[in-house]
Parts: structure tokens; C-alpha cells; sequence
């Protein structure tokens, strides 16, 4: 081979191997939108927020956040999927819209192992059943036990709110009446800040209530009764677990997790990753994340095998729960 030849071939190496390093260092060049399907205050948001923060002053570019709400985050999640795959739109969602909305709906515009590249997750995350000790209907409950009682005598009277149909607190909701043999009436909102709206406002009876309640509950507006993990939460050490009132295999919770469209760099993908990681360890951004749930980052291919498990999961729970949405 011609020494000219043989020079190129080797530039040509060398090119291949270091474009994608050089993609990956010149990113970001302008705005990240982060996009979330749930309501301003909701914990998806929140979190989102703490990370679109921590992800700007590391990468010194803007990270924003945009509330797309509806659906049970069908619309941002389907809005990211149609997005160009870039990096520079990403999804933060929970695990309702990624492990429950396939199972549910037939017509979703997206698939989330085809249509979505899995980055991280950032958080798992408890409910807390709760109820409004104001509200008539449910000021003497005082347990787990006194809220199945009544659903007992009280077929299709009880009522119990979700951020949406097919949310995980929906399905906390069926399973509990599935486990107790009760009927209870499930009311959707668009997010969880709306839900725990209708709990105070007396609206519906109890809800699986996400952890931004806390300091509802801690101040008496709203009375918890049972963690939906089979660990109680660390802010509520009184409080026991569904598992432990008479439900032992009572054990759901969610994660919230970053996404970008399918077909975005490898490159990218890896350093999102690593810098989401990094920021959540992060002695301040880790203080503000912790009353949120509890830390948890993965690597790519360990948040998609995570997905590809609670699909499966999920699928039974919907099952034996007869959970159905109308489309």
C-alpha cells in the first residue's frame, strides 16, 4: 500500500474514534428542555427541577424544565419520542408512564424500549395512604383496617384518588381493594398536586399520596395510615407499612428516571448518565433530593433490564386488579 494510502487509512481510524469523544465534549451548545407529563409541585417536578439545576451549573448550560401534563404523562413522553434525537429534549418521567401506559393503552404513540433511549433513574419512591381527618366521611379511621372495614360495608361508596388512569397510584388503589376484597371507586386527576387537592377539599375519601405531602401529614391537614413499601419512610417512622397491617405481599412504589429519544448518540446517552450520577452526590443537590425518595441511579442497560421486569410485573398486577382505562 502506498505510504500516502496508508496515512489516510489510519486518519480515518482516528477520526472514528475520536468524533463521537469530540461530540460528546462539545454538548451541550445551547438549551436542554426537560420535559415532564405531571403538574408544577408534583414530585416528578420537583426532582426535575433540582436536576435541571445540578445539570446546569456542571455542564454550564441551561437545563429547563417544561410541564407537559395529561394522560398520565402520555403526552410528554409521546412529544420526546417524536423529538429530534439530539439531546437536547429529554424526558423526566415516573415508572407509570414507561411500565404501566403500554400495558394499558392500545393506542400509545410511543413504545418505551423502541421509541425512548432509558438514561437513568434518579429515584424511587414510596406512597403514603392518606386521609383528610377532616373530611366526615373518614375522620374515625384511624388504620388500614378501619379504611377496608368501611369499604366493606360500603360497596362502591369509598372513593380513592391517582395523578391519572393507569398511574401507580391507581394501581396502589386497585390492589388494595383487590387484596381486601372490597369495591372502591377510583377518581382521576392530572397529577398528583391535583389529587391531593381533592383529598383536602374532602373530593374523595383517601389516596396513595406521593411524598411531597409529608408536611401535610406531619402538620395534621392529612393523616397517614400506611407506607405502600414494604420498609417504612424515614420521616414517618410511626407510620407502618401496608405489609404490615394484614397485606404482606403489598409492595409498590415508583421510580422517577431520565429519558432521550431513540436513535440519540451513544455518546451522549453515556454522558448524561454519568453526569446525572455525579449531581445527585452532589452534598447539596443529595439533601434536596432525599425528602423526595430514595437516591438510586443505574447505569443505561441496568434502567432498561429494571423496565423490562416491571413491564412484566405490571402486566399481572393489571390482571388480577381487572384494571381497564377507556381510551
Amino acid at each position: 500500500m502506498h505510504f500516502k494510502h496508508v496515512i489516510a487509512a489510519i486518519t480515518a481510524i482516528f477520526t472514528l474514534t475520536v468524533a463521537p469523544l469530540a461530540r460528546a465534549a462539545d454538548y451541550p451548545k445551547q438549551p436542554v428542555r426537560l420535559v415532564v407529563g405531571f403538574s408544577p409541585g408534583s414530585t416528578i417536578d420537583l426532582v426535575s427541577r433540582i436536576i435541571a439545576e445540578g445539570l446546569s451549573r456542571k455542564l454550564n448550560a441551561n437545563f429547563v424544565v417544561e410541564n407537559k401534563t395529561g394522560a398520565n404523562g402520555i403526552l410528554a413522553a409521546t412529544a420526546v419520542a417524536q423529538a429530534k434525537p439530539d439531546g437536547y429534549t429529554l424526558l423526566v418521567s415516573n415508572s407509570s408512564s414507561i411500565t404501566v401506559n403500554p400495558i394499558l393503552y392500545k393506542k400509545l404513540g410511543y413504545q418505551p424500549l423502541e421509541d425512548l433511549a432509558p438514561i437513568s433513574t434518579v429515584l424511587s419512591v414510596p406512597f403514603v395512604l392518606a386521609i383528610n381527618p377532616q373530611n366526615p366521611r373518614t375522620k374515625n379511621i384511624n388504620s388500614v383496617k378501619d379504611l377496608v372495614n368501611k369499604a366493606k360495608a360500603e360497596p362502591d361508596k369509598v372513593t380513592y384518588g391517582s395523578a391519572g388512569n393507569g398511574n401507580l397510584m391507581h394501581l396502589a388503589g386497585a390492589q388494595l381493594a383487590t387484596m381486601s376484597s372490597t369495591q372502591m371507586v377510583h377518581i382521576p386527576y392530572r397529577g398528583a398536586a391535583p389529587m391531593e387537592t381533592a383529598l383536602l377539599s374532602q373530593e374523595i375519601d383517601f389516596g396513595f399520596d406521593t411524598l411531597s405531602g409529608v408536611h401535610l401529614m406531619k402538620s395534621g391537614k392529612l393523616k397517614p395510615l400506611a407506607v405502600s413499601t414494604k420498609e417504612r419512610w424515614r420521616d414517618l417512622p410511626d407510620v407502618p407499612a401496608v405489609a404490615e397491617t394484614g397485606f404482606p405481599d403489598f409492595d409498590i412504589s415508583f421510580w422517577v428516571g431520565t429519558f432521550a429519544p431513540a436513535g440519540t448518540p451513544p455518546e451522549i446517552i453515556e454522558l448524561l448518565n454519568r453526569e446525572i450520577a455525579a449531581v445527585v452526590q452532589d452534598p447539596e443537590i443529595k439533601n434536596r433530593l432525599m425528602p423526595q425518595g430514595n437516591i438510586l441511579t443505574q447505569s443505561s442497560e441496568e434502567f432498561i433490564s429494571k423496565i423490562k421486569t416491571e413491564l412484566g410485573t405490571n402486566s399481572e398486577l393489571i390482571m388480577r386488579a381487572n384494571i381497564k382505562v377507556e381510551e
